[in-house]
């Protein structure tokens, strides 16, 4: 096989917690064995180290109950499971998240001096109007004295 294989699937291991919890870890680790020669139709499975490091990080008792991961078929004849992790996002969120913050600041910048200017205008017209109600009432309250 010329060609390099690679997949990516995630495996449910629920199961595991079936076994006793002492050997959970372990299980997990064989089952993604077997799904990996069930769908990649190969015998020898490598496992990464940070992968197994994942599987066993909450110790041999709790093992994650499902797990992303990317296997890549070799010319050697082996399949080398990994742990799925996507790049192309990671490097593509900074660069938009900076834009959108100076933006944002430009925005607000310019936005500043007209938002303190139209409420001068507006504060003007509203003292004049609460004279003008007051009065009303007043007069009315006076020919109702009379």
């Amino acid at each position: 096989m010329s060609q390099e294989l690679e997949r990516v699937y995630t495996i449910p291991l629920g199961k595991v917690l079936l076994s006793q919890s002492q050997h959970r870890a372990v299980r997990a680790i064989n089952m993604i064995k077997e799904f990996a020669q069930h769908h990649m139709k190969v015998e020898t499975i490598k496992i990464d180290e940070e992968l197994s490091h994942q599987i066993w990080s909450r110790g041999a008792r709790s093992p994650p109950r499902k797990i992303k991961v990317r296997m890549s078929k070799t010319d050697e004849g082996y399949v080398l499971v990994t742990s799925f992790t996507d790049d192309v996002e990671s490097a593509v969120t900074p660069e938009k998240e900076t834009k959108k913050v100076e933006d944002k600041v430009d925005n607000v910048v310019e936005e500043a001096p007209a938002k303190e200017e139209a409420p001068a205008k507006e504060e003007a017209p509203a003292k004049e109007e609460a004279p003008a109600k007051e009065e009303a009432p007043a007069k009315e309250e006076a020919p109702s004295k009379d």
